[in-house]
């Protein structure tokens, strides 16, 4: 990846979807058209703590940092490609992550 210089906004992460396997355990090779978008990615950057209207502070996940690879919902992010990348990347609310894997 090239060098980038990007801040998500508060209460965001910007992640990078994982490519989604295209065989299954069995061995059985899934044709294109039956792929979904990927439900998990890893953080590429993570935002302020996000300050809601009634002034309470949403904080990121302590385990949410540069690296780690999430679990989102299925429609959630906004898709974003920056000039030069051949993947779209995604701003994701923290919100819309519903797991950390591998910890």
């Amino acid at each position: 990846m090239g060098k980038m210089i990007l801040v998500p906004a508060p209460g965001y992460i910007l992640v990078e979807p994982l490519d989604l396997e295209r065989t299954t355990a069995s061995g059985i090779v899934l044709p294109e058209s039956h792929e979904e978008k990927p439900l998990k990615g890893r953080v590429l950057l993570v935002g302020e703590s996000l300050v809601t209207d009634s002034g309470e502070k949403v904080k990121p996940w302590k385990k949410l940092e540069k690296g780690t690879v999430v679990i989102y919902k299925k429609w959630a992010g906004n898709e974003y490609k920056p000039e030069g990348f051949e993947k779209e990347l995604l701003f994701v609310k923290f919100e819309d992550v519903l797991a950390v894997e591998g910890l």
